[in-house]
């Protein structure tokens, strides 16, 4: 029988809640430079593509080689800064979880397969192994109610939270800075969940999604409930 959320039926304009884990739930991050590379990948396949200023790179002849065959290889690289949303992220040691909005039926899947193609690769590379580093075929949840995508994107940012006795415990390698102004990025788009929310202040700080987010008052059975996992990631 297939993994719950292993076999997908997509749909355009629909938000996802993406997430696996390494294979044997081996980790898939084992130092700082992965996540950075993990990242790294993110922005270059959600940030739109500079071909002309990528085109001036190869023409100048001053150009270092290394600049040469990177501007070559985001060249060749798909893009999908016009048909895929990143809403929200968390990478853990094990497995990461993102939260997407699609534009096509077929962005999602044309993403994934490239992207952890891609990153498989660079890790297979590093650490001199063979094989899948993933467990099977990522797993896919449709988000079907505002309440889902908010708590969705609660239970997300709250993973590192939960994480005892790793230093990565935090805000650490996930979306949550963005949401609270510490960081900006245009591969990275918060406002669809912040437009639910008011401004973080003194006033009306009980509106406000650091609030939300960090309140412990909430029921995580309930917000657990709606994100439909099967896996236990721990």
């Amino acid at each position: 029988m297939p993994a719950k959320n292993s076999i997908k039926n997509f749909e355009a304009d629909t938000y996802y809640h993406l997430y696996n884990r390494g294979v044997e739930k081996r980790k898939i991050f084992m130092d700082e430079q992965d996540y950075r590379v993990f990242l790294s990948y993110l922005k270059d396949y959600l940030l739109p593509k500079d071909s002309l200023k990528l085109q001036s790179i190869l023409a100048d002849p001053l150009t270092k080689w290394k600049e040469k065959e990177k501007a070559v290889k985001l060249l060749r690289l798909n893009n999908f800064s016009k048909n895929l949303k990143l809403l929200a992220f968390c990478l853990m040691p094990n497995h990461f979880h993102f939260l997407c909005k699609q534009k096509e039926v077929n962005t999602i899947d044309n993403f994934t397969n490239s992207f952890f193609t891609r990153y498989s690769m660079y890790f297979n590379k590093k650490y001199k192994r063979v094989g899948k580093l993933f467990q099977g075929v990522y797993k896919a949840v449709k988000v079907t109610t505002d309440e889902q995508l908010l708590h969705l994107s609660r239970y997300i940012h709250l993973n590192p939270f939960s994480l005892k006795g790793d230093a990565l415990q935090g805000e650490k390698y996930t979306s949550y800075p963005f949401y609270l102004g510490k960081s900006e990025a245009e591969w990275v788009k918060p406002k669809d969940i912040l437009a639910y929310f008011s401004e973080t202040s003194k006033d009306k700080q009980h509106l406000s999604y650091k609030s939300f987010v960090e309140d412990k008052t909430l029921n995580a059975t309930s917000f657990e409930h709606l994100t439909n996992l099967a896996l236990d990631f721990d």
